[in-house]
Formats: C-alpha cells, structure tokens, sequence
C-alpha cells in the first residue's frame, strides 16, 4: 500500500520537550498584508487570513494552481535548478558520477537541437515491437515490457508491502491504463465539461497517431477511446479503492487464470523477470480483472495495438521534438486543467533529474540548503504533539479502555523521519548518455522498476524513504506505521525558522499532526502498531467511529468549490480526519509547550490567533476551474477554501479565540461538531 501524503521516543517530561523560542526573533509569522478586515473571521475564515491576496494575486501561466504550497515548490525549484546547472556545466571537470549523471541527464534533455533532428525516431524500437505484435496472447509479455519504461497498461502491477504481514513484500495487481484521470471522464454523460475534455482528448489521439503514420487516425482514435472507456467501466471508484479490506484478495499463482481466462500470466512474469520468484498475488480489484478478460478476447489486434502505440506516445511525447511536447501540453496543460503555458523546458529538465536521480539530487540539495537547527526545533514539536495524542486518547469519552490501550500502543510505534535519509540510493549501475534522451528515462524507469522487483523475497527495509528529501509534501505510511517530512517542507510557510512558536504549530504542527493521524483515520485504523491490517477495536468503538466519520462526510459534502462539482465527502474523508484531529492535537501541544504560560501578543495578534492564522496562510491557493474539478474527481483532499472552514467549524478553541456564535456562517450547532481525535 503506497504512503497516504527515528525511533520517536517517549516524552519524559513535557515541559524538557520545549524548544526555547526566545532564541529566534520575535516575529509572528503573519502576513498580514494579505488580511482582509472586510470579512468578519467568523463568517469566512480563510478569505479573512488571505483575502486580499486572493483579490490580487495571479496565477502564473505556466501552473495549475498558485498560492503558499506552489511558492515553496517554486523556491525548491530553484534551487534545484542551480544544483544541476551547476552540474552540467561541471561535466568536463570530471566531478564525483552521481553529479556526473546529472549534469548528463540534464543536458541530454535541453538538447534541443538533436531532438528536432531526431522526432519520433526515439521510439521505433518500441514501436516495432508494438507492431510487430502477432496474437493477443502475446500481449502479457508485451504489456511487462511497457510497464517497466512506464507506460500504462490495462493491467499493472509492483512490489509492496504486506497488508496482513508488513515485514514482507508482495506481488500486488491492479487497475490501470487510462489516458484520463478518472472513470468518470469517460462515463458522465450528463457532465458538459467533461464531455468536451473527452472529445479533445480523442482529437489529441488522432492527431498523435497521424503523426506516427497511421492513415486511419480519427478511425483508431475513436477504437482507443472506445477501448478505454470500456477499461473505465469495469474500473473501481475512487471510494472504493480506499478499503484496504477490499482491495486485498490474495491469489494463488494457478488460478489466476480463474479471473483473467485466456491472459498469459507465465508469459507476463517471465518478461517481468520474476517467474519462480512468487506463490501468490494479491489482486486489488478482482471483479476488474474478469471483466478485462472479456474486453482482451471482444477487441481486435489491430486497436490493441492503436492503444499500446497511443499510450506509448503520450509517455514519451515530453521528451521527444518540440511539434510533439507542444502538441501534448495543448491538451494534458491547456485542454485538461486550463494552463496557458508550459513549463520552461529548464524547469522541466530539473523535474526530469528529480524524478530519475531523486537521491542523488537530494543528497546535494541537504547539504546545501537544509540546516540541523530545523530538524531540531522540529523534532522538540514531534515530541510534544504525540504528547498532546496521547492525552488525547486517554481523555476520549467515546472510546473504552481496551481499545484506548491499542491505540495508545500503536502511537507509541509510529516511527519519525525527518528531513533525509540515513542511507542513500546507490546509482551506479543507471547510465546516463548525454546524447540520448529517451533511452535515459527509459533506463532510469527500468532502473526503478528492477529495485522494486529486487525487494521481492527480502525483509522490508524500515529505513527506506518513499519521498525524496527536496519533496515539497509529508506523508503517513500505515504499513510502516511512520511519519516523514522531506527537508524541502520544512520552509516557510510551513515552518519559520525565525518566528514564534504559535504559528509553527499552526502551520507545520497541523501537518505533524495530521500526518499521525492518519494511523486513526477510517483507514489507517484498520492497521495496528506493526503495519499489519489487524481489527484491534471493539465492534462499540468502532461503530462510534463510524458514526462520527459519516458526520464530516456529510458536513464536507456539502461544499461546493466549483458550481456544480460538490467534494466527495466518501472519498476525501480520511484526509478530513486528518486536519480536524492534526489541528486539535497541535493545539493542545502547543499549549503544553508553554509550560503554563500565557503566549505573548506579537503584531497585534494573541498567540491563538496566530496559531489558526497560521494554518489558513499556509493553506491560501488560488485554483484554476479545470483542476479543482480533476482534484474532486481524484483527489483525496478537500480543495482549500473548504478545507479551511469545514475544519474550522468543528474546533471549540476556534469559537472561544473568535467568539463564534450562533448567526455566523461558520456557526454550528454544537451536535452537529465531530471531534474523534
């Protein structure tokens, strides 16, 4: 199972575990330049904290989105960039081979010119192999082969950890092969926008497939279309796919054939090079499967082959000459989600070593931009929040005490990792050659693909990362049962080195806490302290939770961020457990970081002001129409504005800091508040 978004050691002493924030300036960490004062905060909370800055700022051209995330992920960028600058520049100097390797690949990307002589000569070899396709039969084989260079096939699968022994790896099969986000895209007939989007889309197919020669392109074009929107039928939903339950069904390797009939599996797991290696499967989405052997035996060759080819192109267009990068953002940028522009092919070159040389990169980027003052102030936070959890949990009236016991057992296990590895990839045996472009992604996709496979009939390694240390995110993993927060996050606004202790644990507290609280969400509950999908709740307790969950799906459901488009509260529920409880428990923590005290007014503001304050700040994003609904449709996180006041509403310490009462718009009623954590 893939994460949600040190040993921690227990606190002996709350009061040992401040950080003395006397040694940083006083400064509140609030801009309140972007406050709009014309909006009361117990009406709208988020546009009072970031109003102003919503009624000015632009998005850029060249993003999705913009506002307190993308500007740190823009300032990653950056520096980033001056690392592999720096590296292709160096090449000749003959510097250390990982640094080599960077500036290669780097430079076999801005190599502009070479890829205009070179158009889709690149992927003749895979394209032959495509072409040269004789019987469905040999489609497994065919299909294992496209998946290690990434690209997606109706079927695919890796390697992951147990759900039901967590300190092996297994085999896990699942759904795929789509060219659009989601089922939806294909199946809403009723949905305007996304009728237009799925007719651009077969136009992008035809005129792709055109260029690769095919005479009949609109005709094949509309056979993928058909072919996928099938796939899209027999796919599970997002809602679905979120039960951990469900979605493990364990599968001996004889009879696969049971649910796939005539799909070659031993043909399959010889071109994955793992025949022999495995007993079992675990299949995510069985009902998936059966139906696919259908949709395998009622289509022809000749549009399993347009489909392969498409999905092959749309892959590789990025890196292939200017008519087809341009041709790919007109529609996956510009038709999909409503940006103007592209990317700077320099920004998109550093996107290309961050992805295939992530550790490498990473490994220059700590030493050169992340200090050890912040690891350490953030990990005195850590301490005190799972101090706040576990007051937290002995306090909860709706929880009894053998299940309080196992709750308070697997918060004691949750492992923290902050800002880099111990251990770092080895990237040697990945070559890098400054005058091939797609062979490099290539290999580094195969590069990846074989470290995942060379995991299977090993122990899990608990060091290993799943982000890189220039990652601008944090993430839970329930298997691992640990929280990880990458260097490159820990940054305004997510944490101010120099400010006020209030608003960190507004800002980069909430995440802490939020990302342990994923351990207790409709989820990751269902995972005991050793990251085994283990039932460790009386069938009282649980129903109490339940009850309390359906509450926020309902509270969130009700939102509405584009007319039209409602948030899924199903789908985005264990995120919205997440902040509501994230939120709380580093309120308390920051409170048993005073040690008694009362915190200073700094700017005007109350340490509690700055404290909600600095969560919404963090929070502020400007969203085009196209994304928000992609992110409704896929995204397990409510879009901002909602995420914001929908957790508002349910915090008491947010009423008594702004005497919210009853007549203000982000007034409930208190039994309709849900408190769990």
């Amino acid at each position: 199972m893939r994460p949600l978004c040190l040993r921690a050691a227990h606190a002996t002493s709350v009061g040992l575990l401040t950080f003395c924030a006397a040694a940083h300036a006083a400064s509140s960490g609030i801009n309140q330049d972007n406050t709009d004062t014309a909006v009361r905060p117990q009406d709208n909370f988020y546009r009072y904290v970031n109003g102003k800055w919503l009624d000015s700022a632009k998005i850029p051209d060249d993003l999705p989105a913009y506002g307190s995330y993308w500007t740190l992920r823009e300032d990653t960028q950056a520096q980033l960039q001056s690392i592999v600058e720096a590296a292709a520049l160096s090449v000749k100097l003959r510097p250390p081979a990982e640094v080599t390797k960077i500036g290669l690949l780097y430079a076999s990307f801005m190599d502009e010119r070479r890829l205009e002589a070179l158009g889709a000569k690149p992927l003749a070899r895979e394209l032959k192999l495509i072409s040269s396709l004789r019987d469905t039969r040999d489609l497994p084989a065919l299909m294992a082969h496209l998946e290690q260079i990434g690209v997606h096939v109706p079927i695919e699968a890796g390697v992951e950890q147990d759900r039901r022994d967590s300190s092996r790896y297994v085999f896990e099969i699942e759904q795929s092969g789509l060219g659009l986000p989601d089922r939806d895209y294909y199946l809403k007939d009723d949905d305007a926008t996304l009728q237009r989007i799925r007719g651009q889309y077969q136009a992008y197919i035809a005129a792709s497939l055109a260029r690769l020669g095919d005479r009949d392109a609109a005709a094949q074009a509309a056979a993928v279309v058909a072919l996928e929107t099938e796939l899209a039928r027999s796919q599970w939903t997002k809602v679905d796919n979120r039960d951990p339950i469900k979605t493990y069904n364990r599968v001996d390797i004889a009879k696969l054939s049971e649910l796939t009939g005539n799909y070659q599996w031993a043909k399959y797991f010889s071109a994955a090079g793992i025949s022999g290696k495995i007993d079992f499967v675990i299949v995510r989405q069985p009902s998936y499967l059966a139906a696919f052997a259908t949709t395998l035996s009622t289509t022809s060759l000749s549009t399993w082959k347009s489909y392969l080819r498409w999905q092959l192109f749309r892959q590789y267009a990025p890196y292939l000459s200017k008519a087809f990068v341009d041709e790919r953002f007109a529609f996956y940028g510009t038709a999909l989600f409503g940006i103007p522009e592209n990317r700077p092919r320099s920004k998109r070159g550093v996107a290309l070593v961050d992805t295939s040389l992530g550790e490498a990169l990473g490994k220059i980027y700590v030493a050169r931009y992340f200090t050890p003052a912040s690891k350490q102030r953030i990990e005195a936070m850590v301490q005190n929040i799972l101090a706040g959890y576990r007051q937290e949990i002995q306090d909860l009236t709706w929880m009894g005490p053998e299940t309080k016991a196992q709750a308070l057992a697997k918060l004691a296990k949750i492992t923290v990792k902050m800002a880099y590895p111990e251990n770092w990839r080895d990237y040697s045996k990945l070559r890098i050659d400054a005058y091939d472009l797609v062979g490099n992604v290539m290999r580094a996709r195969r590069f990846e693909s074989a470290w995942e496979l060379e995991k299977l009939g090993k122990l899990v390694d608990r060091s290993e990362w799943h982000a890189t240390p220039q990652t601008v995110n944090a993430y839970y993993s329930p298997l691992l049962n640990e929280i990880v927060f990458p260097a490159a996050f820990l940054q305004p606004p997510m944490f101010y080195p120099l400010a006020d202790d209030a608003v960190n644990y507004g800002a980069v507290g909430t995440s802490i806490g939020h990302e342990i609280s994923h351990g207790f969400d409709d989820r990751g509950s269902q995972y005991d302290g050793d990251g085994n999908l283990r039932d460790w709740w009386t069938d009282q307790d649980r129903a109490q939770f339940s009850a309390k969950a359906g509450t926020l799906v309902a509270e969130y459901s009700r939102f509405e961020p584009v007319k039209g488009y409602h948030v899924n509260g199903e789908l985005t529920l264990g995120e919205n457990i997440a902040d509501n409880a994230g939120l709380a428990v580093s309120y308390k923590a920051w409170k048993i970081s005073l040690q008694g005290k009362n915190a200073p007014t700094i700017d005007g503001l109350t340490g509690d002001q700055r404290f909600f304050m600095g969560y919404a700040q963090r929070a502020c994003t400007l969203d085009r129409d196209n994304m928000v609904i992609m992110w409704i449709k896929t995204d397990p996180h409510t879009p901002s504005e909602a995420r914001v006041n929908g957790l508002m509403m349910n915090q008491p310490s947010f009423y008594d800091t702004y005497n919210v009462k009853q007549g203000d718009k982000m007034y409930l009623p208190p039994e309709q508040r849900t408190v769990i954590w």
